[in-house]
């Protein structure tokens, strides 16, 4: 845990908390955030790289399109069997690695710093997947405007993200639902509602629920099935970690502490 309070500190001075942040918080922290800015540069490279390259408007407009319809799913696909996927940390070479990219936002839900993906993580994923897409359709042009629409949405997919975790009310009715249904997935059933923007796919494959009575409460929905019997099974996480997985997420106050000790 000091780790990663320690990596906030070092982007910003301090950890965030986004139940204790206001939206102008949010916005000044978000488009300060590192990956962030470079999701953006990278989207205006590629993108105008694809201007340049592009001989057809299609080999514009079809990448982005076909990225926009996909993308849904394959977040979804991404989210349900390998950031829920139980493989990751049973292996020590990888149990890092889903520590960083899920396990730690499930553990602490409302800690922004390991909310959002790490680029080492997510910029060789967005390529390889929409990189050949956009080939197919518009050769080299399509290709880089794909993975610019990529980058594009995963900016998009991040602050809404950010905003279902925000201390904040959203005035509009369908950013309201979304919130709630995604705050389902964290603090109520991990196995439903594995969409961020769209529950599309959710609604497709069964896993969509509307509210709590919909769907049994999960025992694991902060520790993702790595409990205390898993951690002596499998170390790796917990060694890192330098604790025990918890079955609830941490007060206000205990991250506090837990800053305060990381000093």
């Amino acid at each position: 845990m000091a780790e990663k309070l320690a990596w906030g500190r070092h982007w910003h001075g301090r950890s965030y908390d986004l139940g204790r942040m206001t939206l102008p918080d949010l916005w000044r922290a978000y488009l300060t955030y590192p990956a962030i800015n470079l999701y953006a540069f990278l989207t205006v490279l590629s993108g105008g790289a694809a201007l340049c390259l592009a001989r057809r408007w299609q080999d514009i407009a079809l990448p982005i399109l076909a990225v926009c319809l996909v993308y849904p799913f394959v977040w979804y696909g991404l989210h349900q069997y390998i950031l829920h996927g139980r493989w990751l940390y049973r292996m020590k070479w990888s149990a890092g690695l889903w520590k960083r990219i899920h396990f730690d936002h499930h553990q602490d839900p409302h800690l922004l710093e390991v909310l959002f993906g790490s680029p080492l993580n997510t910029i060789p994923t967005m390529l390889v997947i929409t990189g050949p897409i956009g080939y197919v359709i518009g050769g080299w042009a399509g290709a880089l405007v794909a993975f610019a629409t990529a980058l594009a949405t995963t900016c998009v997919y991040e602050f809404f993200h950010c905003i279902q975790h925000l201390n904040y009310k959203p005035k509009s009715r369908f950013i309201q639902k979304m919130k709630r249904e995604h705050l389902l997935h964290h603090f109520h059933n991990e196995k439903i509602n594995l969409g961020i923007v769209s529950f599309t796919p959710d609604r497709m494959l069964g896993t969509y629920a509307a509210g709590a009575r919909d769907c049994p409460k999960s025992a694991t929905v902060f520790n993702l099935g790595y409990d205390l019997d898993e951690a002596r099974r499998y170390p790796w996480v917990m060694e890192i970690t330098g604790a025990p997985p918890r079955d609830r997420p941490r007060s206000a106050m205990e991250r506090e502490a837990g800053a305060g000790s990381a000093s």
